[in-house]
């Protein structure tokens, strides 16, 4: 998962960057939202992390203005303000769930998987490919009986595949959607993440569409 994290306080913003990575997403950090529309024009997201009081302006305009251009990015907000009408004011411009400060980043991480898997036409945590079981909530996967380690790398590019059944994702598509604008990705790096998780899960789980790139395949 890509997430757009649009926070100007220093602490709170360094804090969530930081979970989101070491659970093996990508998160790019900005602190105005003349930025973060300026990120949202050159990178696809998977979701964004808004908060209400920015330096140049507030969230819910700068929602509002995302929803009328036909975005469809999901939207959580992050605010302080916790008044009823403040979040109903912030559900009506199109956020998806709404979080109030300060919160456990233990709850975000669920609400970040529970609103990605809306979004991607399946809510259910539990997903079967072939004889793999895969809980995305509780991010873990086993074979039968017999659970499979995976690193946070390895876990973030088969939740890129398990979120887009039957969608041929390329080698770039999938470089951004696993890391920040000021990573430096080697020119293999997707081969060899692809390599290792079909040595744990089988080959067939993700399948090369030739001069295209890769799916998720069949387990068995």
């Amino acid at each position: 998962m890509r997430v757009l994290l649009v926070e100007d306080d220093e602490i709170l913003g360094a804090a969530v960057r930081d979970h989101i990575v070491a659970d093996g997403q990508s998160v790019d950090w900005v602190t105005r939202l003349d930025a973060a529309a300026d990120h949202l024009d050159s990178a696809a997201y998977d979701l964004v992390l808004l908060d209400m009081m920015l330096p140049d302006g507030h969230g819910i305009g700068f929602l509002r203005s995302l929803r009328r251009k036909g975005c469809v990015t999901p939207v959580i907000i992050l605010t302080a303000l916790d008044q009823i009408s403040d979040r109903i004011q912030g559900l009506n411009a199109g956020a998806d769930d709404y979080m109030i400060k300060p919160f456990d980043l233990s709850e975000l991480s669920a609400r970040l998987n529970a609103v990605a898997r809306r979004y991607s036409g399946n809510p259910n945590p539990l997903v079967e490919i072939g004889d793999l079981r895969i809980d995305l909530a509780a991010r873990t996967i086993a074979r039968g009986n017999r659970p499979i380690d995976l690193t946070a790398r390895e876990w973030a590019l088969l939740e890129a595949f398990v979120h887009r059944p039957g969608q041929v994702m390329s080698k770039v598509q999938l470089e951004e959607h696993l890391y920040a604008f000021d990573v430096e990705v080697e020119s293999n790096t997707i081969e060899v993440y692809v390599s290792r998780l079909r040595k744990k899960l089988g080959r067939p789980v993700i399948d090369t569409v030739r001069g295209i790139g890769y799916r998720l395949g069949n387990a068995r």
